[in-house]
């Protein structure tokens, strides 16, 4: 009897120690150590954001899903991480959503100037039909699109001189994205439109090769940028949506559970993201106010400009397709007929 206990009981643990094994053996096999590169550092709402994403994804997977984040552009530009997630060498990235132009020509849409009145409706817009659509197109480039957090509006900032009506942006060198659709704006503008990474901005501004540049609230003090210049005008001129998204050859490799757990951690990490955009900016606001001389541009001046870049819009509208851009507009005025 206490033979055939004992042959019982050790079956019993062997049989434990098999699935063990197993179990161990079935989570090596699935556990992925991913990277996720992006231009910003710590301190932005976009890193703040995919802080959030990593860490959802971890949680949501038990663990066997993480992401190390790469920041402040040490793994390359923009171009260039595209390029390691076509390749499947980077996993993630986010980035401004407009910069895909290179892989489909209607993300320049993106840079269209004052396409968007107020962030709840380019939030509608890039959650909706055509933020979808622009996605659609990224996969047979072997990229897949998640999740459209926020950069947000734009403003601009120089060290020459306090620019109060669009006139004082004659001959001004400022830092753009580097985006056909944004580089024909600033020109259009008066100023002389100059594209750099984003890497290289501070630098540009400190030894003054650029006498401004364009960025949210929050990106300013992050970037030290209020110690190189002087001047801040509150324009909205543009709205950055970003994006992020994942190389198709590693999402190809996540099994059905896998890719639903990215993709609600991308969808949660915008919702949060923005959220914390919001936040972020308002307390940049007030304390750039202690900082620059800031001017809030006269609603006279917006109208000057906007109708300074039509001939922009126009062209673009033509390269893009008139079907495709009228789509966008119809979407934004069935938005704001909503309201």
């Amino acid at each position: 009897m206490k033979i055939q206990m004992k042959k019982l009981v050790a079956g019993v643990l062997g049989s434990f120690a098999v699935l063990a094994t197993g179990a161990l053996v079935s989570h090596d096999a699935e556990a992925r150590d991913m990277k996720l590169a992006m231009q910003t550092n710590p301190g932005t709402a976009q890193y703040d954001g995919v802080e959030k994403f990593a860490a959802l994804v971890k949680e949501k997977s038990g663990g066997s899903l993480t992401i190390k984040i790469f920041g402040g552009g040490v793994l390359g530009g923009d171009v260039q991480v595209v390029s390691s997630l076509q390749g499947g060498t980077v996993e993630f990235s986010q980035m401004n959503a407009s910069l895909l132009n290179g892989l489909a020509k209607e993300f320049s849409v993106l840079d269209f100037p004052f396409l968007f009145d107020n962030e709840k409706e380019a939030h509608a817009i890039m959650d909706g039909p055509i933020g979808k659509a622009l996605m659609d197109k990224l996969p047979a480039k072997g990229i897949v699109g998640l999740a459209y957090p926020e950069l947000g509006f734009r403003h601009i900032s120089n060290n020459k001189r306090a620019v109060k009506k669009v006139e004082d942006l004659a001959g001004l060198k400022i830092r753009v994205i580097q985006t056909p659709v944004y580089v024909d704006m600033m020109n259009a503008l008066g100023a002389n439109a100059t594209p750099l990474p984003f890497p290289e901005v501070y630098n540009a501004l400190e030894q003054k090769a650029v006498d401004g540049a364009t960025n949210p609230l929050v990106t300013i003090p992050v970037m030290k940028f209020d110690e190189v210049q002087k001047y801040l005008t509150l324009t909205r001129h543009q709205y950055n949506p970003q994006i992020i998204i994942m190389s198709k050859k590693a999402w190809d490799k996540m099994t059905p559970a896998e890719q639903k757990i990215i993709q609600e951690a991308a969808n949660e990490a915008r919702d949060f993201e923005r959220q914390v955009s919001a936040r972020k900016n308002a307390e940049a606001l007030e304390y750039l106010k202690k900082k620059l001389e800031v001017t809030e541009l006269p609603p006279e001046e917006v109208a000057k400009m906007r109708e300074k870049v039509k001939p922009v819009i126009e062209k673009y509208t033509k390269e893009l397709g008139e079907p495709f851009v009228k789509d966008v507009y119809a979407e934004i005025a069935k938005v704001r007929g909503a309201k």
